[in-house]
């Protein structure tokens, strides 16, 4: 599965270099989580860099790591003249993290391509005491409240792009290669993010937002 989502980031990466600005709508949200400032963090599934870029102005080392080298290529250079951010074509799953070495890991919008408990694990044993983990990310719906924020979602969502792209729809190529790639996506229900964190981050801020998207973020005890 890994090289289908690596095909289809490399794809939208070509068509779309500037990502999804339902994520970026939530970047100054995480922002505001992070301490005063990090030492080392990471972010998994970095895309081009923009919350990488965000997160290296508030830290003295930032490691970006993507499965897509199509991503990895455009984050590196739109991030030339930034001296302390790095990236990687790395895959998460198979990447050596050591114990407890970032003072703060985020991620947005990529856990749910992968085995959501696993990765969660592994991203809470590399953090340090102190640090704060950063996850965004989508959910699926279910019930009726879910289905009623719909229309304020949508609303916001072109809102959104009309403001930023001047356009009320995405192009047609990059509306065919999202459409490919959402056609083998699958995300967790909200109940089943909450029940998973009460087991291995029974600390964490759960929240559920607007654009179809949840937030966690967890501080480790020191």
């Amino acid at each position: 599965m890994s090289s289908t989502f690596q095909s289809d980031f490399d794809r939208i990466a070509l068509v779309s270099p500037d990502g999804a600005l339902q994520n970026d709508h939530y970047q100054s949200f995480l922002l505001k989580q992070l301490p005063a400032h990090c030492n080392e963090v990471l972010e998994i599934g970095c895309g081009a860099g923009s919350f990488a870029r965000a997160l290296a102005a508030r830290s003295n080392h930032v490691l970006g790591i993507d499965l897509s080298p199509e991503m990895i290529r455009l984050a590196r250079e739109k991030s030339k003249h930034i001296a302390n951010l790095e990236f990687q074509v790395a895959d998460i799953c198979d990447w050596e993290v050591e114990p407890e070495e970032f003072d703060c890991i985020a991620s947005i919008a990529t856990l749910h391509h992968l085995q959501f408990r696993e990765v969660l694990l592994k991203m809470k044993a590399a953090l340090k005491p102190g640090g704060v983990l950063l996850i965004l990310d989508l959910f699926e719906q279910r019930g009726l409240s879910d289905w009623v924020l719909n229309f304020p979602a949508l609303f916001t969502s072109v809102a959104l792009r009309l403001f930023h792209h001047h356009r009320r729809r995405p192009r047609r190529e990059v509306r065919a290669a999202w459409a490919a790639h959402e056609a083998h996506d699958l995300y967790p229900t909200m109940t089943e993010v909450r029940s998973l964190c009460a087991e291995i981050l029974p600390t964490a801020i759960v929240k559920k937002h607007l654009l179809w998207r949840y937030s966690i973020v967890w501080r480790n005890p020191i």
